[in-house]
């Protein structure tokens, strides 16, 4: 922002002596040093620093001499406003800034658009430009429902109704660009979009939707190229900032940009502080899930349905789905929920289908903490519920199907060493299994195939990362480290292109990974400090070719020498940036994200955020049952137990279909192959990459 010279030195006036009663301590600055790393140090904020050292926020070299504040206390924002006495109330001048629009102008201040308006009666027939002065009234002088003397309320005339259907492929970015409004504006008149854009759902671009519609309804107005200001309102909700979360971090969070958070949130123009309670829109956040009993006090199998007593899954009805409970009365151990997805007389070959999930009843029951404490703590029972809750809604689509298929759930009693397996086999409840899914932890999933091998029960573990020991019988449905690293490298071969690593000493692992499992890949050289040489990199690079830039390493200044490098590079040759894992440091404030952009930051992923029909169908569905959209373990519960039953109904057993097919649902790819040493991994993952309009897409 620019801002007139008296201005700018009233705002440093201010700023030095909002610290002049404070004891100041000045430190240089040693090599590699950040000011995120100076600011924990003295426990202060980055804000507090850059307040008494505005020149570090382009950047701090070595010996460079700081001022770091003793205390926190903050100094008085800079505000491109003027505040001005009038009687007992206060009068800002607002100087309208690039890009600011009526909304985020309103909400800096907290006023609504009938007061900006009357306040300001040119902009009704001027709108928003850049460099206007605007009288910004004191809270309260004028409810949003008041009128002014002189002044009528604009009314409310039959505003035409345009609408959007979205189509395939469609982003909320093209949307608002084809009807020249911002993403925010288009998802504050369209509230249901801001987790998501399901195919075929209508947008309201402008009017209001009439309350009945027909199918047949044409579009009335063709897109206008003037931007909409007046919008339907948004709810939202507070959200605490948490320790080391970015700009970068919370835009992935709720899908904003950096200036979409600002405008909520106005004192994020200063940097994000752990601690703040942000204003967002409600809906990104998943609450966590209620746990509540089922009818019968007996049932306390956990469900996700909240504000109302829960219900069972199903009802009992002739000749469709039916649940039968078997509760022991002098346990809490809950038996099978049977769950009988046709009822077809004479029908035969049904497969049957156990789920062992560690809902630990026992544990629940004999909690005297009580079930809301508990859930605030226990994140391995949130995890077991939110994948029970996606394993119904997979049932839930077999019996839609009429899939001859038998679901049998069983507390499988769970901790890190021990489950309740044993005393189920004894009870021959597994061995006529077609298929096992679960325990959660790798030993028990082992024990489990182990105990079930003789009978040829495939078990499936639904959530270890952990490389399995060669059982025959067991399937690791997350894949490995390595066949995750594996799988970008044989992209990035199969596209011919150039590799190049640039990988820190301290990435030993990396480096051994690299040249034991990657041969023809090429490492750029590294200083005898271990700096980058970034004059040998850029020799590296084809002119030629795509040139694929593998960077592991967690130094910023070793970052960003290579991004600057590669954005140079551009000009005469084709680069993309690549990690093998999620980096934290490229989530800090000093990395910029649109450089990220730039290059097209590519990944190897085992999930994708899949924007076709049947994925927005299953987080459309899922939010009406639970009330929230799902996270990935509700998804990965979904996945796994619908791969589960369809690879079942197909005419042959799971094991034949794991040889013969690969399989993609909502979220995960299945694609399992025969280990050397014996078992089955899963080498299903997806390569990822931004787009240019800052959305995830999967690599061709």
């Amino acid at each position: 922002m620019k801002y007139f010279s008296t201005l700018v030195f009233f705002v440093f006036f201010v700023t030095c002596s909002a610290f002049s009663q404070g004891k100041v301590v000045k430190y240089t600055v040693s090599s590699g040093e950040t000011i995120n790393q100076i600011a924990q140090k003295f426990k202060v904020t980055p804000y507090d620093i850059y307040e008494l050292n505005p020149d570090a926020r382009s950047g701090i070299k070595p010996n460079t001499v700081l001022l770091i504040p003793s205390t926190t206390k903050g100094a008085d924002k800079k505000e491109t406003a003027v505040v001005k006495s009038a009687g007992n109330s206060k009068e800002i001048i607002h100087e309208v800034q690039p890009k600011e629009t009526f909304w985020s102008i309103e909400h800096k201040y907290g006023i609504s658009d009938e007061a900006l308006k009357a306040a300001n009666p040119f902009l009704e027939k001027d709108g928003i430009q850049t460099g206007q002065k605007l009288v910004i009234p004191a809270k309260g002088s004028m409810p949003k429902t008041a009128v002014t003397a002189d002044k009528k309320p604009k009314e409310i005339g039959s505003e035409k109704y345009v609408f959007h259907d979205v189509q395939p492929k469609e982003t909320k970015f093209g949307i608002a660009k084809q009807y020249n409004m911002t993403v925010e504006e288009l998802e504050k008149r369209n509230p249901d979009i801001v987790s998501g854009l399901p195919v075929g759902y209508r947008l309201t671009i402008k009017g209001k939707a009439p309350k009945t519609e027909t199918t047949t309804a044409v579009k009335t107005e063709e897109p206008k190229k003037t931007a909409e200001t007046s919008k339907k309102a948004v709810s939202y909700m507070e959200y605490q900032v948490k320790p080391k979360e970015t700009f970068y971090s919370l835009g992935r969070v709720f899908h904003l940009t950096q200036d979409e958070l600002i405008a909520l949130n106005p004192s994020l123009s200063e940097g994000v502080k752990e601690g703040m309670v942000l204003k967002v829109p409600a809906g990104y956040v998943a609450p966590q899930p209620i746990v509540t009993p089922q009818d019968k006090p007996s049932e306390t199998i956990a469900t996700k349905e909240v504000e109302k007593p829960a219900e069972k899954p199903y009802e009992n009805t002739g000749g469709g789905i039916k649940i039968v409970d078997k509760v022991k009365s002098e346990t809490v151990s809950i038996d099978p929920e049977i769950v009988e997805l046709t009822k077809k007389r004479g029908q035969i070959d049904r497969k049957k289908v156990v789920l062992l999930l560690p809902f630990n009843l026992a544990k629940l029951q004999s909690d005297t903490t009580g079930m809301a404490a508990r859930l605030k703590t226990d994140k391995f029972l949130n995890m077991t519920l939110d994948f029970y809750s996606g394993a119904m809604m997979a049932i839930d689509s077999a019996k839609t199907l009429k899939l001859p298929i038998d679901v049998s759930i069983y507390d499988s009693q769970e901790t890190k060493t021990t489950s309740n397996v044993s005393s189920l086999i004894a009870q021959n409840k597994l061995q006529n299994a077609d298929a096992v899914i679960g325990p959660f932890y790798q030993n028990n999933a082992e024990t489990t195939a182990n105990s079930l091998r003789m009978f040829n029960v495939p078990v499936i573990s639904p959530l270890s990362k952990d490389v399995a020991n060669p059982i025959d019988n067991l399937y690791q449905t997350i894949p490995s480290n390595d066949v995750v690293r594996n799988a970008i490298f044989d992209y990035m071969r199969s596209k011919n292109g150039n590799i190049v690593a640039v990988v820190d000493k301290k990435k030993e692992s990396v480096i051994s990974y690299i040249k034991q499992n990657q041969r023809g890949v090429v490492f750029a050289s590294l200083t005898e400090t271990g700096a980058l040489d970034a004059a040998n990199l850029k020799s590296l690079l084809l002119p030629n070719r795509m040139n694929y830039v593998v960077m592991e390493t967690g130094n910023t200044a070793m970052i960003k020498t290579v991004i600057k490098a590669l954005i140079d590079a551009q000009k005469t040759c084709q680069v993309q940036l690549v990690i093998l894992e999620q980096n934290s440091t490229l989530d800090t404030d000093e990395i910029s994200f649109d450089n990220l952009v730039k290059l097209k930051l590519m990944y190897p992923s085992v999930t994708r955020d899949s924007d076709e029909q049947s994925a927005s169908i299953f987080k459309k569905e899922y939010k009406m049952k639970n009330k929230t959209y799902p996270n990935t373990y509700a998804t990965r519960g979904f996945d796994v137990t619908f791969d589960t039953m369809m690879r079942l109904v197909q005419g042959k057993t799971y094991q034949e279909t794991t040889d013969l097919m690969t399989t993609q649902q909502v979220d995960n790819k299945f694609q399992f192959y025969k280990k050397e040493d014996g078992g089955h991994a899963n080498k299903g993952v997806y390569i990822l990459y931004y787009d240019s309009d800052l959305t995830l897409k999967v690599a061709n």
